[in-house]
């Protein structure tokens, strides 16, 4: 796999996906968000109207393709970048990522995806199964009530109205459900360098991250 490969993973709210997306413009590299790969299956199951607790019902996959250009995610030809951010997606997202048959299709996108190229890729499994022999892996925490601040924010921008309180409770379900969930749960990779980003500003662990970047690059002597 020529190129780079720096793997960026954490639970909801750790900053991942800002990070890597920043990352990857400083350093001209892709940014890939696994993330919002199974937000798009999942957006695709609720219009399908299909049965969301049927691992069957996900064969839909075979005859799609979900894809990324300029930072933008496709279901085909399709620009779906806002509208898996709706409420309906965050609450079910977790369900459609559990079942072993929607994972074991879009870590195979994935893996095709990061083949060439320097690649930062960002989710829950990275370092774990869809890279493991990236050159860098990195497991980005904080604490429940920042990264419920943080989406809390998020949603205002958008014009989401939901309290701080709920915000919590969504985190807190949604870790439990990744990291529980049977294939590919959400965890450290034992070769990973952990970041708390509790109390760090979002250039302060970019920069941190690119200077771990180097270093790696050195040794290896990329």
């Amino acid at each position: 796999m020529p190129g780079y490969k720096l793997a960026i993973d954490g639970p909801a709210g750790s900053g991942k996906s800002t990070i890597s997306s920043i990352i990857a413009k400083k350093l001209g590299w892709t940014h890939i968000d696994t993330g919002a790969m199974y937000r798009a299956v999942t957006l695709l199951a609720i219009e399908f109207h299909i049965d969301l607790n049927d691992e069957a019902s996900y064969r839909f996959l075979e005859s799609v393709q979900i894809h990324y250009d300029n930072n933008r995610i496709y279901i085909n030809d399709r620009d779906v970048t806002e509208a898996i951010r709706t409420e309906a997606v965050t609450q079910n997202v977790s369900l459609a990522s559990s079942f072993p048959y929607v994972r074991q299709k879009l870590v195979e996108l994935q893996q095709i995806a990061a083949e060439n190229g320097n690649i930062v890729m960002d989710g829950r499994d990275i370092g774990t199964v869809v890279l493991p022999h990236a050159d860098l892996k990195i497991f980005l925490t904080a604490n429940v009530e920042e990264r419920a601040q943080r989406r809390y924010k998020e949603n205002v921008k958008k014009g989401k109205q939901a309290h701080i309180s709920q915000v919590i409770e969504d985190i807190v379900i949604r870790d439990q459900k990744d990291s529980t969930r049977k294939e590919s749960p959400l965890r450290k990779a034992s070769d990973a360098v952990e970041l708390d980003t509790t109390f760090l500003t979002i250039d302060q662990v970019v920069n941190k991250i690119i200077e771990l970047t180097d270093k790696k690059e050195i040794n290896h002597g990329v």
